[in-house]
């Protein structure tokens, strides 16, 4: 059994709110009569992660993740419950905590530093790859509220990833700074956890969460509504805060449904075995058998597979419009899901409104077995005809025209439409995971990862004798 790094039983917190500051004093005074309402941020969180794991936690603002952080980090004692952590543990917070607004960049590394269980010594032992890190010049010796976010952020991260933690928590710090910056980062936070770190990840970007984590926790209203693989949570996440107002209890029973019918462990890692995925996305018997026997078969040619469907599709509530028949075709409209990379196909479905729409979109997107967001593409109603209106009653085709650049591998679609309601621009309908398809193995592939580049290899070959240089020959080497 994997060692338990952090673990919570039953963890709740209660803030009192008063209506006017002398009620606080007012009911120090005079014990026994409540004078302040009750909010609950946290209610029974009950949670265990691994060493060494990747949790990623989202949900929206207000549903209790930083409140949950600031109990793990030990800044909030719980109302109840218990938390047990082990290991030394370092965070990034809301911008400015451990920092002293007053004191320089200099100065503020060593004072953080401190605070987070380094000596003297170990500081200035690492103090310039801290200040390496953190890239600022000359501004290390300005005081720290003359800096901009980013600015705050490269020394703060550079300060807290210097400790060796074996817990790192970070909530929301990366959005900040540019994206040279922010690829530094998670080639650190790779780095702590290819030497065995956990890291808590808080973000709202969804692509990050998904690539970056183990597994996920969806929190909502102080709720801990879900644990399982960051593409599942991500799901369910986005259909929740996509539903009407009216839809939403009932989405969320959906969910506490789903968590305790197919949650056993509180931390499910990602499944590493590529063929034991696909397998588990078609199923168990003909369904698995099929996908082995095509997985190895050594042919060029687009076919359809019946039995190569999404195990679940995740659909958004109609909001008067509903897409139907979504599918890939061939440039001579055969039906596929079995695609030989580097040709053309077309991605298609349909969409009937059963309400006039106004400033309608339509979207796909592919997305890997992991949920990473491979690309899409979406485009208006407006393009292609001379309105901004789409009338009940109207049935529209969609079709995207996209060229196969990936490598072999299984991919899966989404689908949605878009438009005004009620003023505001949302989704008239999505489907996530409602197609799947495969992209062939070819002899002699080179491509490497999920995109092919089409490269065109070559080779320049240098012969030459004892103190005489002759002139390179050019071996050049073509895949199409």
């Amino acid at each position: 059994m994997d060692e338990i790094a952090i673990s919570l039983t039953d963890v709740s917190k209660c803030f009192k709110r008063y209506r006017h500051p002398v009620d606080r004093l007012k009911e120090i005074l005079f014990p026994g009569k409540a004078r302040a309402d009750e909010f609950w941020a946290l209610q029974n969180i009950n949670l265990e992660i691994p060493k060494g794991k990747t949790l990623g936690i989202v949900g929206r603002n207000g549903s209790g993740k930083s409140t949950l952080l600031q109990i793990i980090v030990g800044t909030l004692a719980p109302t109840s419950g218990d938390v047990h952590v082990r290991g030394r543990i370092s965070a990034l917070l809301e911008l400015g905590s451990g920092f002293n607004p007053e004191f320089t960049g200099r100065q503020n590394v060593f004072f953080n530093g401190q605070l987070l269980g380094l000596t003297q010594a170990e500081i200035e032992e690492r103090f310039d790859d801290i200040v390496g890190f953190a890239d600022i010049g000359d501004f290390l010796d300005q005081p720290v509220k003359t800096y901009s976010s980013g600015m705050f952020v490269r020394l703060a991260f550079a300060v807290a990833t210097s400790v060796d933690p074996d817990i790192l928590v970070v909530d929301e710090a990366l959005s900040v700074g540019d994206e040279a910056f922010q690829r530094k980062c998670f080639a650190r936070l790779e780095t702590i956890q290819e030497r065995g770190g956990t890291i808590l990840f808080v973000s709202h970007a969804a692509g990050t969460v998904i690539e970056l984590c183990d597994s996920a926790i969806l929190m909502y209203d102080g709720e801990l509504l879900l644990t399982h693989t960051p593409k599942t949570v991500i799901d369910k996440y986005h259909k929740l805060i996509y539903a009407p107002a009216e839809k939403t209890e009932e989405i969320r029973r959906e969910i506490r449904a789903f968590d305790r019918g197919k949650t056993r462990d509180r931390l499910i890692p990602k499944i590493p075995d590529f063929a034991t995925e696909i397998n588990g996305h078609l199923g168990n018997g003909s369904h698995g058998e099929v996908a082995n026997s095509a997985i190895f078969q050594q042919g060029a040619r687009a076919f359809y597979d019946p039995e190569m469907k999404p195990a679940e599709t995740i659909a958004y509530e109609s909001r008067g419009a509903k897409i139907i028949d979504p599918k890939i075709i061939t440039l001579r409209d055969q039906q596929v899901n079995n695609l030989v990379g580097r040709h053309e196909y077309v991605y298609t479905y349909t969409v009937e409104f059963s309400q006039t729409a106004y400033r309608v979109r339509f979207g796909m997107l592919v997305k890997t077995i992991s949920g990473m967001e491979i690309g899409g593409a979406s485009y208006a109603f407006s393009d292609y005809a001379d309105t901004n209106i789409v009338e009940a009653g109207t049935k529209l085709v969609v079709k995207f025209r996209f060229k196969c650049l990936l490598n072999p591998g299984v991919y899966f679609l989404n689908a949605g439409v878009s438009g005004v309601v009620d003023g505001s621009f949302t989704y008239l309908d999505r489907c996530i995971d409602v197609a799947m398809f495969r992209v062939l193995p070819e002899e002699n592939l080179m491509g490497t990862g999920t995109v092919d580049f089409v490269v065109k290899p070559s080779l320049t070959v240098e012969k030459t004798a004892i103190g005489v240089e002759k002139q390179g020959e050019l071996i050049e080497t073509e895949n199409y």
